[in-house]
């Protein structure tokens, strides 16, 4: 919000409305927020027990220039991933060329060699994709992961967006934000466009694996603003290479799966014969071409960290360009010369399982105890292709409101991309997730983060009401209202 010579005009309509409504009225409305999100049941799971989402009532606002070098830069990083998953379950001419060394690909745990030769019916595997950024030091949107098999959120976005425009009714009046609540129409355009050939009216349902899933809110969410069911695995049945799903009137063919639950769990025939959350079966009738299932399986080799080392190199192949969004600077253990250089600068850099999600096993070497160090060093040298190293990058911060007042804390963001396979449309918005312990670099909610609303300004008043007027449109024609 301030720079070295003062406040920035991005922020000022928020620091006068700030200013006006006083300490105590500002508190009054972030407690309310609080209430209403408890309320509404809008939570998390951690370790079994639901939390509320702690939604801040300080927005973090991204001024248009900015915004679209982002929504470049995701687009073009996911059709880079988009290529790289044809290419390394179909003919693997990346291997042959030298671009990505085959082990790398075969080694990771996400690889399935199940699904390979696999073709989805419109090309599409990334149906939806979230890519988490930071700002570092100099003010450039860097990318930290990719996350391409499940990724989740989005549901926090829409809901965020609801809850501050009604706290905050005379700060949304002042900016020209860009909507939201294009995205369950879009993604449901996107899931609908991945049919299998031949079906023109296909039933698309969201696949859960139940209430006891920590994102079982954002499932709920989806299907109900996309208006499609929402199913369990023992709600579907496989017939003949076919997908039905159990309903009071009989069978009835499902054609899109939108699944929320992991591979390992999502077919007990072909993966674990334990699973109760999967359909058996479901893996065949993919290879039939009778279904689809978003985000394809086996996209979690794109996710894997040390394949994220080799994303710029797949967007210089696959693309011809330069990447528009730069990686964080990154050693790949498995490389001897590297590994030797971060295990005598351990306590200088963050250390980060490859397979690692949610902040789980990130060791940040500053602030680790010399017996954590040494744990994390017998780790890397008994595998080092399951660890990557990147220095510590100072997060940029937003002002949050905490306990003692509004202070600086830490930020990132995960961009919201859906592919229809004939455009990647990126959400203007995203999940700006922030630190709340003071000094904390780790924003996941299981680590005690919460989320802020992420306002995009449009660049004129003139293209933020063209927006505005073509989502109206779009809501008014698909209610068969008049316009």
């Amino acid at each position: 919000m301030f720079t070295a010579t003062g406040l920035r005009e991005l922020y000022a309509g928020i620091a006068e409305a700030f200013g006006e409504m006083g300490t105590e009225d500002v508190r009054q409305r972030a407690d309310s927020l609080a209430s209403s999100y408890l309320e509404q049941g809008i939570t998390f799971g951690v370790a079994g027990e639901e939390r509320p989402f702690p939604l801040d009532i300080v927005p973090r606002i991204i001024e248009a220039e900015a915004w679209e070098t982002v929504d470049a830069g995701v687009q073009q990083r996911v059709k880079a991933l988009e290529a790289f998953l044809a290419d390394a379950y179909g003919p693997g001419e990346l291997f042959s060329d030298g671009v990505v060394p085959r082990e790398t690909v075969m080694t990771s745990p996400h690889y399935h060699r199940v699904v390979a030769g696999v073709d989805p019916a419109n090309g599409v595997r990334v149906h939806v994709a979230g890519v988490d950024l930071i700002r570092d030091e100099g003010g450039e949107f860097r990318v930290l992961e990719d996350n391409v098999r499940v990724p989740s959120g989005v549901s926090y976005v829409m809901t965020n967006r609801r809850a501050m425009s009604a706290a905050l009714p005379e700060v949304f009046a002042d900016h020209r934000i860009r909507p939201v609540a294009r995205y369950s129409r879009a993604l449901l355009h996107a899931l609908r466009a991945a049919a299998p050939a031949g079906v023109n009216d296909p039933t698309v349902v969201v696949l859960t694996p139940g209430v006891y899933n920590s994102a079982y809110f954002e499932h709920t969410l989806l299907a109900r603003t996309m208006g499609v069911e929402l199913v369990e695995g023992r709600d579907l049945v496989c017939h003949a290479g076919r997908v039905m799903m159990r309903t009071t009137a009989g069978l009835a063919p499902v054609h899109v799966i939108y699944r929320r639950i992991d591979d390992e769990f999502l077919d007990p025939v072909q993966f674990r014969a334990d699973s109760a959350l999967g359909v058996p079966g479901l893996i065949n009738a993919a290879r039939a071409g009778n279904v689809t299932i978003a985000n394809a399986v086996g996209n979690g080799v794109a996710d894997d960290k040390l394949l994220y080392t080799y994303v710029p190199d797949l967007i210089r192949y696959y693309l011809g360009q330069e990447p528009i969004l730069r990686n964080v600077d990154t050693w790949r253990l498995g490389d001897a010369d590297q590994r030797e250089e971060v295990l005598d600068r351990l306590g200088e850099l963050v250390l980060k399982p490859v397979d690692g999600s949610g902040g789980k096993g990130i060791v940040i070497g500053p602030a680790a105890s010399p017996a954590e160090l040494d744990e994390v060093r017998g780790k890397i040298l008994a595998d080092p292709r399951d660890w990557i190293a990147q220095p510590v990058v100072s997060l940029s911060t937003v002002p949050t409101l905490v306990e003692d007042g509004i202070r600086p804390r830490h930020v990132d963001l995960r961009p919201f991309a859906v592919n229809d396979g004939d455009e990647v449309w990126v959400l203007p918005g995203g999940l700006t997730r922030v630190a709340l312990p003071e000094g904390e670099l780790i924003v996941n909610s299981s680590r005690g983060g919460g989320s802020k609303d992420t306002w995009i300004l449009a660049r004129d008043a003139e293209s933020a009401e063209a927006e505005e007027t073509e989502l109206l449109l779009e809501e008014q024609s698909q209610s068969g209202g008049d316009v």
